[in-house]
Parts: C-alpha cells; sequence; structure tokens
C-alpha cells in the first residue's frame, strides 16, 4: 500500500472511532424520546451522515456530492455482511466468546469497509482535491 493509502486507512478508522462515539451519544438520549428501535434508525443516521463529511474532508479529500452521499450507506452494508459473517465464525467455528466476537469482527471488517468506502469517495481513482 502506498504511503497516501495508509494515512487513508488510518484516518478512516479513526473516524471509525469517532463515529461509534457520535451513533452512542446520539442513540442515549433518543432513546428517552422514542422506542429503542426508532433511536437506534435515528442515531445511525446522525452518525453515518457525521461519518460521510469526516471521511470526504479528512481520508479522501475530495469534495461531497449527493451521489457520493446516497452511495455511502453501502459502506455500512458491507460491515453487516463482514462483521455477520465473522461474528459466525468466530462463535460457532472457532468457539470464542460471544462477547469478544464482534469486537473481532469489526476489527475484520475495516479493511472490507475501506475499500468499499474509498470506490465510493474516489470513483475513478479521482485525484484528491481539497488541501
Amino acid at each position: 500500500m502506498s504511503g497516501q493509502t495508509n494515512r487513508q486507512l488510518f484516518t478512516f478508522a479513526v473516524i471509525g472511532v469517532v463515529n461509534t462515539g457520535t451513533y452512542y451519544c446520539a442513540y442515549l438520549p433518543l432513546l428517552t424520546r422514542f422506542p429503542y428501535l426508532a433511536a437506534h434508525v435515528l442515531a445511525t443516521a446522525i452518525s453515518m451522515t457525521g461519518s460521510f463529511f469526516l471521511n470526504a474532508r479528512f481520508t479522501y479529500r475530495t469534495r461531497p456530492t449527493l451521489r457520493k452521499f446516497l452511495l455511502f450507506p453501502l459502506t455500512n452494508a458491507a460491515n453487516f455482511l463482514v462483521t455477520t459473517a465473522g461474528v459466525y465464525v468466530l462463535v460457532d467455528q472457532l468457539r470464542l466468546s460471544s462477547r469478544w466476537a464482534p469486537l473481532l469482527a469489526s476489527l475484520g471488517a475495516i479493511p472490507v469497509t475501506f475499500v468499499v468506502s474509498r470506490w465510493i469517495m474516489l470513483p475513478k481513482a479521482e485525484p484528491a482535491r481539497i488541501a
């Protein structure tokens, strides 16, 4: 991987941590006003929107567009598929604790989610634009 790709992957992972915190900080107050599922959906929408703009600015240094914004939820879909498969393998096949398996599966999902995110944010190897 190039230095730029390594920087992008590191920044993407840091934003993922921020995104998780954003989700949880939105979820808790929403939970006091809405049923848990509605709070979850709203918190996910808030954190995903923040993640999109943070990744556009800091990870890929590209201009956010409506097309990219509408495609960005595919990163969550990729993450869901990889972590779900990972949890199954870790718990049912490798007999790891179901308490820790999601965290390990999430680590394994970072590269896949990064590739999907990069494909959305930098179509056709678009050069970085924002300094």
